[in-house]
């Protein structure tokens, strides 16, 4: 070794010359035995205790990265289903696959979801009963009207903005040659937005619970003929309007809500002698949320076929885009203004704190969501992140996040708005400001009534259609590309009501006792480690 090159520190000490290599600088120091000459024999590599560190720390390093990429191997497989299943889903279009092909491609997703709306209703009674049971009557009072006040006000701002773009953009006006694609057989029921409002509240007292599990009440409008017959002869024919209750397939998830509510406030009240029951709905809520955990390892095969299915019924991607193109740049557009910008804002200003860190928490529930397209079948999911990735308590989490499900749909009424006024100006129909008014507060309170279940908005648009006077049967103009908009808007409503559940935590932290300064939000499980060491 040649000292003048390694610029070395020498010191000589009974024949023994230490050197040490600052030109690597890694700590590494060369041990050399010295003869009377100045010839030396033997030569050693001796690690300095700075090197050793270093090379724990490189370890410590190497084991977060790995327990990082494991806690995220799941989403990671998410999002490859996702980019898989777009990718699998155009291969198969080039094929002009038949409606059975597609029907089998769609099994593996229809099994997943499937498998979520089983432990659906198990979850939202469990969840909230066990959550708020756990809390005093005046506390989950308190929890009950921040987050119904934060819903209403965030689905208002969604609707506003919709309006706002879709008057500014006018995409009505910009079909290109003016040739858009009709789906014949599309749903053109009547609907008064008074029985849409009634069934709202009907709902919310089911006569029968166990039928809440499984059917919800709807108004139905019918025109009834009476007339008198004599021989083959018949006599004063007179038709009038008559209206009646329909049970119709789909979880009365409002109902359930109402009652599991009630339910556990009784059970405070009961004191100990509610105690068994509450710990049967905790224990309840426990094995549930096992069994979504199985299930939600199985969300990457399922998602992967359900977004190659729908992909591959489209026949022509490009002529859809280029019939409605404007509206579809306008729903997304606000979608992301409202995600991107206004959902976040509302956040930092109650809570001061990075909202962009909240969302990395849920990263896979947003995902998910957009995979399902159902807001109910997320819900698990959204539920096991925000607890585990965000640091947000049950008691909130078990509360805020199923009500949320239910009446939290900021994209949904953002569509509604969008696609009315879209109608409108595609029929040169002009609609004055009350007329917006009116349509700004149906698309509000008929997105609360929606379903959480995949394209339960085309069933509300009819309602907001109908309170403006325009014709419901114009809803096949934009039902051809409802399907892709409903994934976007889903991944709204999910994040919507993840926001919502900090800014409860946030507010109600005397009440509950949190002291988010020793409890942090974890998003990777990094800060978690980094306490432990």
């Amino acid at each position: 070794i040649n000292t003048a090159t390694v610029r070395a520190t020498i010191t000589r000490s009974q024949g023994l010359l230490l050197m040490e290599n600052p030109a690597d600088g890694d700590g590494v120091l060369l041990l050399k035995r010295v003869h009377p000459d100045g010839s030396f024999t033997h030569y050693d590599a001796v690690e300095t205790e700075d090197n050793a560190d270093r090379l724990k720390s490189n370890d410590c390093d190497k084991s977060k990265c790995f327990k990082i990429l494991r806690d995220n191997l799941l989403l990671l497989l998410t999002i490859i289903s996702a980019i898989l299943g777009i990718v699998v889903g155009f291969a198969v279009q080039t094929t002009r696959p038949s409606p059975r092909t597609v029907m089998l491609i769609n099994f593996p997703g229809e099994i997943l979801l499937r498998l979520l709306q089983m432990l659906i209703m198990p979850l939202i009674v469990a969840s909230l009963i066990s959550g708020i049971a756990g809390l005093d009557v005046r506390t989950s009072g308190k929890l009950g009207v921040r987050a119904v006040t934060y819903y209403m006000t965030t689905t208002l701002l969604a609707t506003i903005l919709g309006i706002l773009l879709v008057v500014t953009i006018q995409p009505g006006n910009r079909t290109g040659d003016g040739c858009i694609d009709i789906t014949q057989g599309s749903s053109t029921e009547k609907i008064h937005t008074l029985d849409a409002f009634l069934d709202l509240i009907r709902n919310m007292f089911p006569d029968n619970l166990v039928e809440a599990g499984f059917q919800s009440t709807h108004t139905v409008e019918k025109q009834v003929t009476k007339y008198k017959r004599c021989g083959n002869e018949t006599f004063n024919e007179t038709t009038h309007v008559m209206f009646d209750l329909e049970q119709r397939r789909g979880m009365n998830v409002l109902g359930l809500i109402v009652f599991s509510i009630a339910l556990a406030i009784t059970l405070v009240k009961m004191g100990e002698r509610g105690e068994p029951l509450r710990q049967f709905f905790v224990c309840l809520n426990e094995a549930v949320m096992r069994l979504i955990t199985v299930v939600i390892w199985y969300s990457p095969v399922g998602i992967l076929f359900l977004i190659a299915a729908k992909v591959a019924e489209v026949n022509n991607m490009g002529d859809l885009f280029a019939s409605i193109g404007f509206y579809c740049l306008t729903v997304l557009i606000g979608l992301l203004i409202h995600s991107a910008v206004t959902l976040p804002l509302v956040y930092f200003v109650f809570t001061r704190k990075n909202p962009y860190k909240l969302l990395r928490g849920v990263i896979q529930a947003l995902v998910f969501a957009f995979g399902t397209s159902s807001s109910a079948a997320t819900l698990p999911v959204t539920m096991q992140c925000i607890e585990e990735k965000c640091g947000i308590d049950q008691r909130v989490s078990r509360f805020v996040l199923p009500v949320g499900a239910t009446i939290n749909m900021d994209g949904t009424a953002l569509y509604e708005a969008v696609a009315a006024i879209f109608i409108a100006q595609y029929n040169n129909i002009s609609l004055n400001f009350g007329q917006i008014v009116t349509i700004s507060i149906t698309a509000t309170a008929a997105s609360i009534g929606a379903a959480a279940v995949p394209q339960a908005g085309l069933y509300t648009m009819i309602i907001v259609l109908t309170a403006v006077g325009l014709p419901p049967e114009d809803i096949s103009l934009i039902i051809v590309i409802d399907w892709l908009l409903d994934r976007f808007r889903t991944t709204v409503n999910v994040m919507g009501d993840t926001f919502g559940a900090g800014i409860v935590q946030h507010l109600s932290r005397k009440q509950l006792g949190i002291d988010e300064n020793t409890q942090p939000e974890r998003t990777d499980g990094t800060e978690e480690q980094e306490t432990r060491e």
